[in-house]
C-alpha cells in the first residue's frame, strides 16, 4: 500500500502539477479576483520553476558529493542500484535513460579495479508490471560490455529503496563482510539510498552519478531565460523530497 501511496502522493508535489491546477481555476472560476491571482500565483511559479540558476542552488544544496574515482577506496563490491533502462517489448530492446551514468560509473570503477562484484540491485518500480525481463537485458549488457557473468550477482526483487536496502543485506553479508560497500547512485537519491542501508546496519561508501547540479555561472540564458526541461528537472528533486519524509514517517532510516 505504501509503495502505492507514495507514487501518487509524489503527483501532488509536482510544480506543473499545481500550475496546471492554478490556470484551471483561473479558466473557471467566475470570481474575477479569484481569477487574477490564480492567472498570476501560475505564472509566478512557471518563472521560478522553469530558472535553471534557482534550480541548480537547490540541487547543489541536496545533492551528494561526487568524487574522482580515484579517492575511492577498493572494495569487494559495488551495489548498483538499477533505474536507468525500460524494456521495450515490440522490439525486444533494452532503452537507457538519463540515469544511465550510474551504469557508466560502475562499468569504469569495476576496470579501474576499485570493485571485484557488481550487485545489481531493484526490480520493476512499476505500479502494475512486474516483468523482470528488463533486469536480464541488463545483465546481458554488462556480459557483452566486458564484465564477467561470474562477478554480477542479482538481486530482482525489490521495488523501492527501502527493500533495495533489505534485500541487499545477504550479498553484502556473504561477499563484503570486512569491508564497506560501494553504493552507486544518482546524486540526488544517495541521501535516502545511504541513510536505508544504514538502517539495516550496512555502512556504505557513497559514489555519486550523474550530478544536476553544477558551477555557478553567469551567463544571461543560465540566470534568466526559462528553461522546459528544468521545470521537468524539479520532479526529480521533489519526489526525493516526498519520499525522504515518507520514509522517515514510515521508520525506513
Amino acid at each position: 500500500m505504501f509503495f502505492f501511496f507514495s507514487k501518487i502522493l509524489s503527483l501532488l508535489f509536482y510544480p506543473l502539477t499545481w500550475i496546471i491546477i492554478l490556470l484551471l481555476i483561473s479558466f473557471y472560476t467566475k470570481n474575477q479576483r479569484r481569477k487574477k491571482r490564480s492567472f498570476l500565483t501560475a505564472l509566478l511559479l512557471l518563472v521560478l520553476f522553469s530558472n535553471t540558476f534557482i534550480f541548480d542552488r537547490f540541487m547543489h544544496a541536496w545533492e551528494v558529493p561526487a568524487y574522482n574515482s580515484n579517492e575511492v577506496p577498493p572494495s569487494e563490491l559495488g551495489i548498483l542500484l538499477t533505474g536507468m533502462s525500460t524494456y521495450d517489448p515490440q522490439i525486444n530492446r533494452l532503452e537507457f535513460n538519463d540515469r544511465t551514468d550510474r551504469l557508466m560509473q560502475t562499468l569504469a570503477l569495476y576496470r579501474d579495479g576499485k570493485i571485484k562484484t557488481i550487485l545489481l540491485c531493484g526490480g520493476s518500480s512499476s505500479m502494475t508490471n512486474k516483468d523482470t525481463t528488463e533486469f536480464i537485458l541488463l545483465k546481458n549488457y554488462l556480459v557483452k560490455s566486458g564484465i564477467p557473468d561470474s562477478v554480477l550477482l542479482l538481486e530482482m526483487q525489490s521495488r523501492n529503496t527501502h527493500e533495495n536496502a533489505i534485500l541487499s543485506k545477504p550479498f553484502v553479508l556473504k561477499n563484503s563482510p570486512n569491508q564497506k560497500p560501494l553504493l552507486i547512485t544518482s546524486a540526488y537519491h544517495m541521501r535516502r539510498a545511504v541513510a536505508c542501508f544504514a538502517k539495516e546496519g550496512i555502512q556504505t561508501i557513497p559514489y555519486s552519478t550523474d550530478r544536476y547540479s553544477g558551477p555557478v555561472k553567469y551567463e544571461f540564458d543560465y540566470l534568466f531565460l526559462p528553461s522546459s526541461q528544468t521545470l521537468f528537472n524539479w520532479e526529480k528533486l521533489m519526489h526525493e523530497w516526498v519520499g525522504c519524509v515518507s520514509y522517515k514517517f514510515q521508520g525506513y532510516f
